[in-house]
């Protein structure tokens, strides 16, 4: 297989001959004369392929081909020959996602964020995001949103892709029998499709369930606790984390505490504001949560861990893990973030700081150690994803983890998402990170749809 970048002409002229300057062909191992298959995403045609004596690595279109195959756009792309004729321009990349918005933000508040994606490896690809309902399989089309040369949103006609990042922002509609069918449609037709779906918090225990490398990362836990159960946990570990299955950004979770001869103690965050109150039964801590309509049914109770502190502030980690072009998982951007005063969490919308993990860890431990400790919790990171990865059903291309070091230097991972958030990334010391994030992606999105060389088994 052989692979390049090439620039798309269009001839006005009617026909089916495909015209390749002579280098190109030659890179290709395309002869003049021949007949063969020219193909974009899931469009295919047959050609006579040409050769024309220009030094350049072009191709020219005749224009009825341009429709034929819904060709999104002239100017550069990759193009890979298989030796045997069969050309394909692209690839097509694909952004599930959800639209609605106005004009210039078809996707609300995920438009810059896809805006993004799109610049990344624009001379190679062709990009097209798209909401469930613009695909029409029968006729191996999407009508979706892609950029104009002057960088306008405008809606167009693409054949299906080469490959699907799954970028759809409602857990609720994930969950739906109708969108699960409609995802495996994609698989139906060998188009890969990543990031399946959000995580529940126990999903990610359950995945890690007897993988004993990185089990041993995970706190101990318990889906549905009882009030029992939370009693348990709370006398084996002093305090425990009470959290919601579907929950994002630290929304309705609850540090739970007991100390012998002082009694029980829930922290939590309330009408903006982080409370903590004090409880001398564990009835009384129960009927707290009752009051603020907590189903223990929807809640998963976890291990507390004395993490490493920085100016006496809890310190935790955002891990933004994604694949690369060779198939391998990669820390590609890390947030160091340190709680805020009284919070239940390090989330910054709860008052916590956002940092490098350089800067937190050499403050904690000094130069030379944060260094290894930062190589260690890389190499931890990994290892979870590639476990997590061998026993989920379907394709992953990016994983967030907070991961936490404890007061022994050991490392946990307290959450994993298959949709991490980018707000790391606002961070100006963190900005390359973020633009690293797309880039393994985008060339994971090349491997995915085999326009790069690839080491099968």
């Amino acid at each position: 297989m052989s692979f390049t970048t090439c620039s798309i002409l269009i001839n006005r002229q009617p026909g089916r001959t495909v015209v390749l300057s002579r280098p190109l062909a030659k890179f290709l191992q395309v002869s003049s004369g021949r007949s063969g298959t020219l193909k974009i995403g899931s469009k295919t045609a047959g050609v006579t392929l040409r050769t024309v004596n220009r030094q350049d690595n072009t191709i020219t279109l005749p224009v009825n081909l341009v429709g034929d195959l819904r060709l999104p756009r002239t100017g550069k792309c990759l193009i890979k020959s298989n030796g045997s004729g069969e050309l394909q321009l692209g690839p097509v990349i694909g952004i599930l996602t959800s639209t609605g918005g106005s004009a210039g933000a078809p996707f609300g508040s995920r438009t810059g964020f896809i805006r993004e994606i799109f610049a990344t490896g624009r001379d190679k690809a062709f990009h097209v995001a798209f909401s469930p309902n613009q695909v029409n399989w029968e006729a191996g089309e999407v009508s979706g949103y892609t950029l104009s040369r002057e960088g306008k949103w405008v809606r167009k006609t693409f054949p299906l892709p080469d490959v699907v990042y799954n970028r759809l922002p409602s857990r609720r509609a994930e969950k739906l029998a109708s969108m699960e069918n409609f995802k495996e449609r994609f698989v139906r037709r060998r188009i890969p499709l990543f990031n399946w779906s959000f995580f529940d918090k126990w999903d990610v225990y359950r995945l890690l369930d007897g993988e004993s490398d990185a089990e041993r990362h995970v706190p101990e836990s318990a889906i549905n606790p009882s009030p029992d159960e939370i009693r348990r946990l709370m006398e084996k570990h002093k305090f425990v984390y009470l959290k919601p299955t579907g929950g994002s950004l630290g929304i309705g979770i609850y540090r739970l505490t007991y100390t012998q001869g002082r009694g029980y103690f829930a922290r939590f965050r309330r009408n903006g504001s982080n409370m903590l109150i004090r409880f001398g039964t564990f009835d009384g801590l129960m009927k707290l949560l009752r009051r603020h309509n907590i189903n223990l049914q929807h809640y998963v109770v976890q291990q507390g861990i004395r993490l490493i502190e920085l100016d006496g502030c809890p310190l935790d980690f955002r891990f933004h893990m994604t694949k690369n072009g060779q198939n391998q998982w990669v820390a590609a951007g890390i947030g160091a973030k340190r709680a805020g005063r009284g919070s239940v969490t390090t989330h910054i919308r709860n008052g916590g700081q956002l940092m490098t993990p350089e800067q937190a860890l050499t403050r904690v431990y000094g130069a030379s150690k944060a260094s290894t400790m930062l190589d260690n919790a890389k190499d931890t990171a990994v290892k979870l994803s590639e476990a997590i990865e061998r026993r989920y059903n379907h394709q992953l291309g990016e994983l967030g983890f907070d991961l936490g070091i404890d007061q022994n230097d050991r490392i946990w991972m307290f959450e994993a998402n298959a949709k991490p958030g980018r707000s790391i990334f606002k961070h100006p010391a963190l900005k390359a990170s973020g633009k690293a994030t797309l880039t393994h992606l985008f060339n994971h999105c090349l491997y995915l749809s085999r326009f790069r060389a690839r080491r099968e088994g």
